[in-house]
């Protein structure tokens, strides 16, 4: 949508975009670019997922780490050692609540890794942990948070094998911060990325999105449903190991749609491919008390977060039995074919409405709900 109105899909989306640039730009006597020039401090947008994250990445990380294995921009890098083909991804997590209805900080920091492992095509095997915790911190809660840790390593199949702990004074921290790092083993023959979606894919969604976003929201407002909203954290290697049993080379790309839900994610893929996206909004799986929630709180479902997740780009003729694969499993039985993409509207995510418009959904500047994960 540009100034309020619709656009029927492929008319007049091409004006005004920008592909991404053809080289990075040189770090030598470099000054922060428009637009983050607008922000000569960091704001929590930076940390959301959103537009000001990637100009962070495309403007000031990327030309100053660059390299190949940086450049994909994955979940995970994919790396080359002594003749294997391995996986390495790290994240941070500083959610609050550190407890929420279906898990907790430690919960996340093990199945985020490990999801971003496995849509990278790789079998999640070695993480590391490092913790930030603030003098005064309750030793009851670090237990707590230890324990789900240890119990989500042993659910994943993997096993936590180094890691180090900082405590920063009182009133420099918010009790416990942390970072994981993982290390997989790709698949052989398996070719998965962002960059890789094909025109005439199929785009499938592994259940209800929302939910964790949704779950953090509803304890930090105090709203209560006649259901509880829960999280959807969960590991999901197990889950996307059956769809590459089932499918192989014909699953082109998957993420887990966490920062800035669905609809970045979505976004992302079609930038990196070059390729348009389309998507029909009655056909996304959204639990009806998240839905009441995103509309008392002024939120769209698309652009909350994820934890228990995946989108899957595959090729059409594999579409179905994608989808029996998914429903079979305890983490899939929602799962749902949302889209396609196309060749039309390169680079734009364009969703079909319930009153059979059409609107553009673009990444959006920060993030709608911080300090989500």
């Amino acid at each position: 949508m540009r100034d309020g109105k619709e656009f029927a899909v492929g008319e007049d989306l091409k004006t005004g975009l920008k592909g991404p640039p053809e080289s990075a730009p040189d770090f030598s006597g470099w000054s922060c670019p428009l637009p983050l020039i607008g922000y000569p401090t960091i704001v929590m947008g930076h940390g959301g997922g959103g537009k000001l994250g990637n100009e962070l990445v495309e403007h000031l990380f990327l030309p100053a780490f660059s390299n190949p294995a940086l450049e994909n921009l994955g979940d995970a890098a994919v790396l080359e050692l002594a003749g294997e083909r391995l996986a390495m991804s790290t994240d941070s997590f500083v959610v609050q609540p550190l407890f929420f209805p279906g898990g907790s900080i430690g919960e996340l920091a093990v199945n985020g890794t490990v999801n971003d492992l496995a849509v990278s095509g790789a079998e999640p095997r070695f993480l590391s942990a490092s913790f930030i915790l603030e003098e005064g911190f309750p030793l009851a809660q670090l237990a707590a948070i230890v324990e789900a840790m240890a119990k989500a390593a042993a659910t994943a199949g993997v096993q936590i094998v180094t890691g180090d702990t900082k405590v920063v004074e009182r009133g420099h921290g918010d009790g416990c911060y942390i970072t994981t790092a993982g290390i997989g083993v790709l698949r052989e023959g398996i070719q998965v990325g962002p960059n890789r979606a094909r025109a005439g894919d199929a785009i499938l969604v592994s259940g209800t999105i929302g939910d964790h976003g949704m779950a953090i929201m509803s304890v930090r407002e105090g709203l209560e449903f006649e259901s509880q909203i829960r999280s959807d954290c969960a590991a999901l290697n197990g889950m996307i190991a059956e769809v590459l049993d089932a499918a192989g080379a014909e699953v082109h790309a998957m993420r887990d749609p966490t920062r800035g839900g669905l609809a970045s994610t979505l976004n992302e893929i079609a930038q990196a491919s070059g390729v348009g996206i389309a998507i029909d909004e009655a056909r996304l799986p959204v639990r009806m008390e998240v839905q009441s929630a995103c509309e008392l709180l002024g939120l769209d479902p698309v652009y909350v977060a994820n934890e228990g997740k995946a989108v899957f780009f595959v090729a059409a003729e594999a579409a179905e039995r994608v989808l029996e694969v998914l429903r079979a499993h305890p983490l899939g039985r929602d799962a749902a074919r949302i889209g396609r993409v196309t060749a039309e509207h390169p680079r734009m995510l364009v969703a079909r409405t319930a009153m059979g418009a059409n609107r553009v959904i673009p990444t959006q500047i920060g993030e709608q709900l911080p300090r989500i994960c």
